[in-house]
């Protein structure tokens, strides 16, 4: 069966799956798998919808990650050492690479964890909780940083 050439006409010539703003809260507030779809997917591992929480603790992990690097650049210059053995030796590379190799590296730890959030560890912990360790990890050592940065002044 052949189209018209008229029925080809009235096809709209724009993309109608545009992306927008509306997009963006459309899939992040109301996606449509927030839960099972059959009673026997008894540990569904990968959803559309992941919790808020999750988003707070990769934000808040990324944005720790980031005040880490400063603090640590500015504590460098007063003397103090990297104790991190491999995170020296980038250093010694230069400062760009420094950030740029921390930035990645947790970059792709936290996208990892909350992709597989809902998967456990040796049956037991959901690896969820490993992004919550590592935020609280980072908020102590950044304000250890925090500490050592106002006592030098």
């Amino acid at each position: 069966m052949e189209l018209s050439e008229a029925v080809i006409d009235q096809r709209a010539v724009c993309e109608r799956r545009g992306f927008s703003w509306r997009t963006v809260y459309y899939g992040f507030m109301r996606s449509r798998r927030h839960n099972l779809r059959r009673e026997e997917d008894a540990e569904v591992l990968f959803l559309d919808w992941h919790h808020p929480w999750l988003f707070f603790l990769a934000v808040g992990t990324m944005i720790l990650s980031c005040l880490d690097a400063f603090m640590t650049l500015q504590l460098l210059e007063r003397g103090m050492v990297e104790a991190n053995p491999v995170m020296a030796a980038i250093l010694g590379q230069s400062t760009t690479a420094f950030a740029v190799s921390k930035m990645t590296m947790t970059g792709t730890g936290i996208l990892v964890l909350v992709f597989l959030a809902k998967a456990r560890f040796m049956n037991r912990i959901r690896i969820g909780l490993f992004l919550t360790i590592f935020f609280s990890i980072y908020s102590c050592l950044v304000c250890y940083e925090f500490v050592h940065l106002i006592k030098d002044m």
